[in-house]
C-alpha cells in the first residue's frame, strides 16, 4: 500500500474545503463588507444621448466607455461573457485569513478584496466624461450617473452612466504662420496636407495633437532634427461665431534655438564588432562613411555603404536614419544595431555627425519544429523539421539553409499487425542572395530587401502497402517588393523529377484499374515557371487583411521548343515525358478585432484550380490539392476527404493516395481570445473539399457539379488552446466533425458515425492562417 506524504494529505484535505467554499455562494460576497459600503457589480449601461440627426463618432464612444470601464471583482471574460463565479470574493468572505499551511497559501493566491462603489469613484469619472466631451468638441455636453441597487441584495449595485453630448463645435477658420522663413513655410505646407484641418471638421484635441506630431515628424525629415510636437501651439477662439472655432497657429516662444535650426549631415562612422568583442580593428574609408571593424570578419567592402541612406553635406533626415536601421537589420547578420546623431561643435554651421554601432550575430542558427495530428480512428501523424542556417556565407549577407524534414503516420489500433505504416522524409538546401541576380527588368524599392534564392531538394514518400515515391527538385526564385504592402515572387525555372521507386502488386492492380491515377503517378519531369503575390496590410488597429495569389505553368516552354524542333506526339526530357499543366490559387485572410482587448475574428477563403493538357492528361500527384489536417479542416486528417463525395472502402489500408483533386475550395472562421498571460483560446468552424474537373469512373462522386457543391462540403468545428510567447506559438486544436461529404451510413446533415470517431486532435507550431 502506498503511503500519503504530509503534503499530499494537506492537498487531499484542502480540496473538499475549497469545493465547499465555491458552492457556498449563499454566504455570498458581501458578508465582510465594511459598514456603509456597497459592492460594485459592474456597469448597468453607458447611455449616450446625442441631438437628433447627429451620430457620435465611434472613436468618441470608445473613449467615453473606456473612461468608466472598471471591472468588478473576478472579472474573467470568456467569449465576451463575464464569469459568474467571484472566487476571490468567496475566499475573502469565507476563509480564515490566519490559516496556515496549504490552506493559507491558497488563501493568499486566491483572495481578492471587494471593489466597492466608493473605489470606483463615479463622481470623479463623471468629471472625466465631461472632460473627454470637451476634448472631442462637445463643449455643452454633460454627464451624470445613477446607482442601481440589486433587488435581492441591497449591498450590491451597478452604475448607470448617462451622457448628453450636445452639438459639437466645428472648425471655422485657420490662420497659418507668416511665410517669413523656411521653418514657417515648411510647417504651413505640412499642415495644409493634413485632411483633418479643414473648415467644417469637428474640433478635437486628440486630432490636433496628432497633427502636431505629424508636422514635427515631417520637419525632422527636412533637417529640423530637434523639433518636437509641443513647439507648435494652437490658439482656439469660440466667441467669434456660435458653435464654431477659429484656430491660429504659432511656434512656442520658449522653443530652443537649436530646435529652430536646420541641421546637415556631417561625418559618418560605422563600428562593426565581432560577437565576442575581441580582435584587432581595421579601418576602411569609403565615399559614404568610415568603417571600423574587428577582424577577422567576413564582410564585403560594398555591403555596409550600400545600406547607408545618409549623405555628407545633405540635410539630415530621421526617415534616412530609420531606413539605414532597416537596411542593416534586414541583412540578418547583426544582433545589435544602434544609430546616434551628435552635434559637431567645431562645424561652422549646424551639423550632425553620425555614429553607427553594429555587432555580429552568431553565424549559425538551428531551428527544430514539431507537429502532431491525432484522430480517433487510431492514426497518428507526427512530423519534424530541422534546419540550420548560415547567415553570412560569402560576406554579403548570403544565407545558406540546410533542412531535414520527416513525418509519418502510425496506426496504433487496427486488425493489421503493421505498426509503422507510412512516412515522408526529405532534405533541402537553399542559397539566398540579398539582391536580384538578374537584369533590371522589374521595378524595385530600396525600402525592402530583394532576394535571389537557389534551392535543391529531395523527398521520399513511403506507403508500405503501395509504393515508394522519390521527388527531386531544383529552382531559382526572385523575391522583391515594389510598394509597402505588396510582395512578389517570380520563379523563372523550377525543375522537378518524380520517380516511383517501388510498387506492390496491390498498387499495380489498382493503377491498372484506374488509368487517371496511374498517369498522375508516372515517372515524369515537371519544368515549371511561376508567379505569386502577397498583399499584407494592417488597415488600422481593428482590421487586417492578407491576400495571396499564385499562377504556375508547367511544360509550355519545353513543349514550344520541342515543337519548333519538329518533335510530334509525346515529348520527353532524357527519355522521360514532361508534364504540362496550369495551376492557380488564391487566398484571402481577413482579421477583425472584437472589442478593445486582444480578441480577433479571423476568416480565410481559399480556392485553387489545376488543369493538365498537351503533353499530359493528368496533373502530377504532387501538384494536386487535398484537404484536412492541422492547417485545413481540423476535424479530419490529411487526405481523408474527397474528391467530392468519393471515399475509399473501409477495408482499403492506407488508401488516402487517391483522395486528391484538381479543384479546391475551403473556408475557415476562427475566434481567438486571450485566456491568461501567454495562453490564448480559439473556437473555429472549417468547411471545404476537393473535386475533379474531369470525370473518373473509379472515383464516383468526385466530379465537380454545381448541384452537389454544398452537399459535398465537409464541415467541422472545435476548440483550440495556444501558447503564444511572441517568437513561438504552440497550438493544440481539437476538431469535431459535423458533416462528412461521403456516405457514412447515417442520415441527416449530421452524419458522423459516432462522436468519438468524429474527433481529431492536432498539435502544431504557429497559427493555422
Amino acid at each position: 500500500m502506498t503511503r500519503l506524504t504530509n503534503k499530499t494529505k494537506y492537498i487531499v484535505r484542502a480540496i473538499p474545503v475549497f469545493i465547499l467554499v465555491l458552492l457556498s455562494s449563499a454566504c455570498s460576497t458581501t458578508r465582510r463588507l465594511p459598514e456603509g459600503e456597497v459592492l460594485y457589480d459592474g456597469i448597468k449601461k453607458v447611455q449616450i444621448n446625442a441631438p437628433e440627426g447627429h451620430e457620435v463618432p465611434t472613436e468618441v464612444v470608445d473613449e467615453l466607455k473606456n473612461d468608466v470601464d472598471v471591472h468588478p471583482n473576478n472579472y474573467i471574460s470568456f467569449l465576451g461573457i463575464r464569469s459568474p463565479f467571484p472566487i476571490g470574493l468567496w475566499v475573502y468572505n469565507n476563509w480564515n485569513p490566519d490559516s496556515k499551511g496549504l490552506k493559507g497559501w491558497m488563501y493568499k493566491k486566491l483572495v481578492e478584496e471587494p471593489v466597492t462603489i466608493n473605489d470606483v469613484k463615479p463622481t470623479l469619472r463623471m468629471k472625466l466624461l465631461e472632460g473627454e466631451l470637451e476634448n472631442s468638441g462637445y463643449f455643452r455636453g454633460s454627464a451624470s450617473y445613477e446607482i442601481i441597487t440589486n433587488k435581492r441584495n441591497k449591498r450590491k449595485a451597478k452604475i448607470l452612466y448617462t451622457i448628453n453630448t450636445g452639438t459639437p463645435y466645428l472648425i471655422d477658420t485657420i490662420e497659418y504662420l507668416p511665410d517669413t522663413c523656411h521653418l514657417y513655410h515648411s510647417i504651413d505646407s505640412l499642415i495644409k496636407r493634413v485632411p483633418y484641418l479643414r473648415p467644417g471638421t469637428r474640433y478635437s484635441v486628440d486630432s490636433l495633437n496628432a497633427v502636431r506630431t505629424d508636422v514635427a515628424n515631417g520637419l525632422r525629415n527636412r533637417g529640423y532634427y530637434f523639433f518636437r510636437p509641443e513647439y507648435i501651439e494652437y490658439l482656439a477662439d469660440s466667441t467669434i461665431t456660435p458653435q464654431r472655432i477659429a484656430l491660429r497657429l504659432s511656434v512656442a516662444s520658449n522653443t530652443p534655438k537649436f530646435a529652430l535650426s536646420r541641421w546637415k549631415t556631417g561625418n559618418i562612422t560605422v563600428w562593426i564588432d565581432r560577437n565576442d568583442h575581441q580582435g584587432p580593428t581595421d579601418t576602411t574609408h569609403t565615399r559614404q562613411a568610415t568603417i571600423i571593424r574587428q577582424t577577422p570578419s567576413r564582410l564585403r567592402p560594398h555591403l555596409i555603404p550600400s545600406c547607408l541612406s545618409f549623405r555628407k553635406g545633405r540635410y539630415f533626415s530621421v526617415a534616412g536614419m530609420n531606413r539605414t536601421q532597416s537596411y542593416l537589420s534586414r541583412l540578418g547578420i547583426f544582433n545589435y544595431i544602434n544609430i546616434e546623431a551628435m552635434p559637431d561643435t567645431a562645424a561652422a554651421e549646424p551639423t550632425l555627425n553620425i555614429a553607427i554601432q553594429c555587432t555580429y550575430d552568431k553565424p549559425l542558427e538551428a531551428v527544430l519544429e514539431a507537429n502532431v495530428a491525432s484522430k480517433s480512428n487510431s492514426y497518428l501523424g507526427p512530423g519534424l523539421t530541422f534546419t540550420v542556417t548560415n547567415r553570412n556565407v560569402f560576406g554579403g549577407g548570403e544565407q545558406l539553409t540546410v533542412g531535414l524534414t520527416g513525418s509519418y503516420e502510425w496506426q496504433t489500433g487496427s486488425d493489421r499487425s503493421s505498426v509503422f505504416n507510412s512516412y515522408e522524409a526529405g532534405i533541402n538546401a537553399s542559397l539566398a542572395f540579398p539582391r536580384l541576380l538578374a537584369p533590371r527588368f522589374m521595378p524595385l524599392s530600396r525600402r525592402n530587401l530583394n532576394w535571389t534564392r537557389l534551392t535543391l531538394s529531395a523527398d521520399v514518400l513511403n506507403r508500405p502497402h503501395y509504393f515508394n515515391l522519390a521527388q527531386f527538385s531544383t529552382s531559382m526564385n526572385y523575391d522583391w517588393r515594389t510598394r509597402k504592402y505588396f510582395a512578389y515572387t517570380f520563379t523563372p525555372l523550377k525543375l522537378t523529377y518524380m520517380k516511383l521507386i517501388r510498387t506492390t502488386a496491390e498498387f499495380d492492380k489498382l493503377m491498372a484499374e484506374n488509368k487517371a491515377i496511374a498517369l498522375s503517378f508516372r515517372n515524369q519531369f515537371i519544368p515549371q515557371m511561376g508567379w505569386s503575390m502577397i498583399y499584407d496590410r494592417e488597415m488600422n488597429r481593428y482590421n487586417k487583411i492578407n491576400i495571396q495569389a499564385s499562377l504556375t505553368e508547367a511544360g509550355n516552354v519545353c513543349w514550344a521548343l520541342w515543337r519548333l524542333a519538329g518533335v510530334k506526339g509525346e515529348k520527353n526530357i532524357f527519355g522521360v515525358p514532361f508534364s504540362q499543366f496550369v495551376k492557380a490559387t488564391a487566398q484571402v485572410v481577413y482579421s477583425r478585432r472584437i472589442g478593445q482587448g486582444d480578441s480577433w475574428l479571423v476568416g480565410r477563403l481559399y480556392g485553387g484550380i489545376a488543369h493538365a493538357y498537351g503533353n499530359a492528361s493528368e496533373v502530377p500527384y504532387s501538384e494536386q490539392f487535398y484537404v484536412g489536417g492541422a492547417n485545413s479542416i481540423r476535424a479530419f486528417t490529411v487526405r481523408s476527404i474527397g474528391p467530392g463525395s468519393y471515399h475509399p472502402d473501409k477495408e482499403t489500408v492506407n488508401g488516402y493516395f487517391d483522395e486528391t483533386g484538381t479543384f479546391k475550395f475551403e473556408f475557415n472562421l476562427e475566434y481567438r481570445f486571450p485566456i491568461y498571460g501567454p495562453f490564448h483560446g480559439a473556437t473555429f468552424i472549417d468547411t471545404g473539399n476537393v473535386w475533379l474537373l474531369s470525370n473518373d469512373p473509379n472515383r464516383p462522386g468526385g466530379l465537380l457539379k454545381a448541384k452537389n457543391f454544398f452537399k459535398d462540403l465537409a464541415v467541422g468545428t472545435g476548440i483550440g488552446l495556444r501558447l503564444d510567447i511572441g517568437m513561438l506559438v504552440v497550438r493544440g486544436d481539437l476538431g469535431v466533425g459535423i458533416h462528412a461529404p461521403y456516405n457514412t451510413g447515417k442520415r441527416g446533415y449530421y452524419n458522423m458515425e459516432s462522436f468519438k470517431k468524429s474527433l481529431a486532435f492536432h498539435l502544431a507550431i504557429g497559427y493555422p492562417f
